[in-house]
């Protein structure tokens, strides 16, 4: 694997960044309305709320952390999809690059911008409702950790669904966080769930995030098991992406669906 070749795609992505407003502010304008919104949401709930419950470190540390996860998703599939309305792949795979090496690009350039929407983030969250990562203590940094392994896990397999079936198959990638979101437990505790889905719950690293998120707030502490187990599936789901990709790339090879790629091609 040759380095080079992964940051000249980490590269192009920032040039395409460079040059296109329409690219740049949805970086940070759709955290922002999130974050803005959930803050007033917060201070009303503290405002009206006959406990002594703080909603903003409950409630608005939830969506930022989810919407982190959800920014690292939708920037590895983004950075994907713009080879996709390029028509770019062929171009792409007559170089030297292996898959690896552009996955890889494709990750970090998520990372790159997924920190963007996350600083914007804190300093809404921070300076205008002010939300103290402090409350989390050290424990915010594996909570980062798994939940950036699992959007990038999601990311790569979004996009190699797209590969299988063509690019109008966007559609089915940007509801996915969605309809993850109520079986992780991102505003209410698993318990409140039903037996099936708290099984579905175990295997989804994020619950284990929000359920240690929720631990300390009440007073608790994380259970540092839980996290590693969290840790754990995500890397494992990061394995299973990459080696999906790799055989729906095989496949599209092998069919000349890679040659034939175009906006209506699905099946």
């Amino acid at each position: 694997m040759d380095a080079t070749r992964t940051i000249a795609i980490v590269l192009r992505h920032f040039y395409l960044l460079r040059g296109s407003l329409t690219r740049v502010v949805p970086l940070f304008v759709w955290v922002a309305i999130d974050i803005v919104l959930w803050g007033f949401i917060t201070r009303y709930l503290n405002a009206v709320a006959k406990s002594s419950l703080d909603f903003v470190p409950m409630l608005l540390g939830a969506v930022l952390l989810w919407d982190f996860c959800s920014r690292v998703m939708h920037g590895v599939t983004t950075a994907f999809l713009e080879d996709v309305w390029s028509r770019n792949f062929l171009n792409l795979f007559a170089t030297p690059l292996s898959l690896a090496e552009y996955l890889g690009g494709l990750v970090v350039s998520s990372i790159v911008t997924s920190a963007v929407g996350l600083l914007v983030m804190l300093l809404l969250a921070t300076g205008v409702f002010g939300l103290s990562f402090f409350v989390y203590g050290l424990l915010i940094i594996p909570f980062l950790l798994v939940l950036l392994l699992f959007g990038v896990a999601l990311g790569i397999l979004s996009s190699g669904m797209v590969l299988r079936l063509g690019p109008a198959a966007e559609w089915f990638v940007w509801p996915v966080p969605a309809l993850v979101s109520p079986f992780v437990g991102v505003f209410y505790p698993l318990s409140i769930l039903p037996p099936w889905m708290q099984h579905l719950a175990r295997v989804l690293p994020p619950s284990y995030v929000f359920e240690g998120m929720r631990s300390i707030l009440a007073g608790g502490a994380a259970a540092p098991g839980m996290l590693a187990l969290g840790a754990t599936l995500s890397a494992v789901y990061v394995v299973l992406a990459c080696r999906f990709f790799t055989r729906v790339h095989r496949h599209a090879v092998y069919t000349g669906l890679l040659a034939r790629y175009s906006a209506e091609s699905v099946s």
